[in-house]
């Protein structure tokens, strides 16, 4: 029993670790943490192109998008995240920086890496996204759209009316939702 509490406060206390944002104490510092995630971002979208090429007309048709990469573990009972990326808005071309956090509870060991495109069909639902976040609880379901396999949001998920998700893994397009009881919010230190 004591085993397990050890492993569980540790595992939060590493999530709490991961998910602090650390501003940057220069202006030199903010444009590289900037320039670092425009980079990571941009790979992201190039491996998403490359897996799913119509992607591309869908992301640039779209209001908006967002790009995260995360980092994660679960140890025992409990595990933790953290992620960053950049939301950016089609019509004015503006970036806002954001970051994620998750927790996460059921038994298992081990480390993981995904990346996550969020696609914004309407200007309300990117701008929600940036101004109030997106919180995804223990009830979040999220659903292949069999009947646009074709399209150009093929293997997205849909997470909301007009909200569509890419989840991919080093092995490549995700069909199901892994980022549950994850928290989306604004960078404070690099907007």
């Amino acid at each position: 029993m004591r085993l397990c509490k050890a492993v569980v406060l540790g595992a939060l206390f590493c999530g709490l670790m991961l998910g602090c944002q650390s501003k940057p104490e220069t202006a030199e510092d903010k444009s590289s943490m900037q320039a670092d995630t425009r980079t990571t971002v941009t790979s992201t979208l190039d491996r998403l192109y490359e897996v799913q090429p119509k992607s591309k007309d869908a992301v640039a048709k779209s209001a908006g998008y967002a790009v995260f990469n995360n980092f994660g573990m679960k140890i025992g009972v409990a595990g933790s995240g953290t992620g960053k990326g950049i939301a950016i808005n089609n019509k004015n071309k503006q970036e806002t920086f954001m970051r994620m956090a998750e927790l996460q509870a059921g038994l298992g060991l081990g480390v993981k890496k995904f990346s996550l495109v969020w696609v914004f069909e309407t200007q309300e639902a990117y701008d929600n996204f940036i101004n109030k976040g997106w919180e995804f609880g223990a009830q979040a379901n999220a659903s292949a759209q069999a009947g646009d396999q074709g399209g150009s949001l093929a293997g997205a998920l849909a997470v909301a009316p007009g909200v569509w998700l890419y989840q991919m893994t080093d092995a490549g397009l995700a069909l199901e939702l892994t980022a549950k009881g994850t928290k989306y919010y604004k960078d404070t230190g690099l907007n």
